[in-house]
């Protein structure tokens, strides 16, 4: 990992280079940077939402998501002023604008989410998308989309970011073309975890064909 970014009003990241054109940047403990309390954010942020489950349509049913999630084009509506001045800074530190954000909560360790790349953005090829984690610290798996079959790579993450108590991670460049992330279950009884999300996309480069995470998949029921 890279030494931290330079300059007296730098975000206080460390870069992660994955390939030539992904990295990720972290930031532990983020919200101690901000003077802010991780469990008093986590605490408001979970019981000041409006939460609901959604669904995912697979084998030719919907079938409930294993998280809760809430989501707002207003910065107005953010449930605590730590997660407003977060929003903030990322845009000046990259120099872009987020017009919304959502929120995942991961309730207990049974909660989860399988690896996928943010194919909804459709240009994927220069993306931000920065994660403001809370609660309790869970695995965050990333790996590489073109892993070959026979190597160990395809089925385990070759990164664990293992984020929580309030530290800040953004996936940049093709992360989103080239890495696949996600959220596993665990097999200890863990305690609720809560994503703040901000994404944006250049909107530069080829477009994405085909149907993002949420879109329904069908399979045969031939033999």
């Amino acid at each position: 990992m890279a030494s931290p970014l330079s300059s007296a009003n730098a975000m206080p990241f460390e870069r992660l280079q994955l390939d030539e054109n992904s990295w990720v940047d972290i930031a532990r403990n983020f919200l101690t940077y901000l003077n802010a309390d991780a469990q008093e954010v986590f605490e408001t942020v979970r019981d000041q939402t409006d939460w609901y489950q959604g669904n995912v349509f697979r084998y030719e049913r919907n079938i409930p998501e294993r998280r809760l999630s809430a989501s707002s084009r207003s910065n107005s509506e953010i449930p605590h002023d730590a997660i407003r001045t977060t929003w903030r800074k990322l845009q000046h530190h990259y120099g872009i604008q987020f017009t919304g954000y959502a929120l995942s909560y991961y309730r207990n360790e049974n909660d989860l989410l399988a690896m996928h790349r943010d194919r909804d953005m459709r240009w994927l090829d220069r993306t931000v998308i920065a994660l403001l984690v809370l609660g309790a610290r869970r695995p965050f798996h990333l790996s590489p989309r073109h892993a070959s079959s026979t190597s160990n790579t395809s089925t385990a993450a070759l990164h664990d970011l293992a984020p929580g108590e309030g530290d800040l991670i953004v996936m940049g460049g093709a992360c989103q073309e080239n890495w696949l992330h996600g959220v596993p279950g665990v097999s200890k009884p863990t305690g609720g975890r809560i994503s703040v999300q901000w994404r944006w996309t250049a909107k530069s480069g080829r477009p994405q064909i085909g149907p993002g995470y949420r879109a329904p998949r069908y399979f045969s029921r031939g033999a």
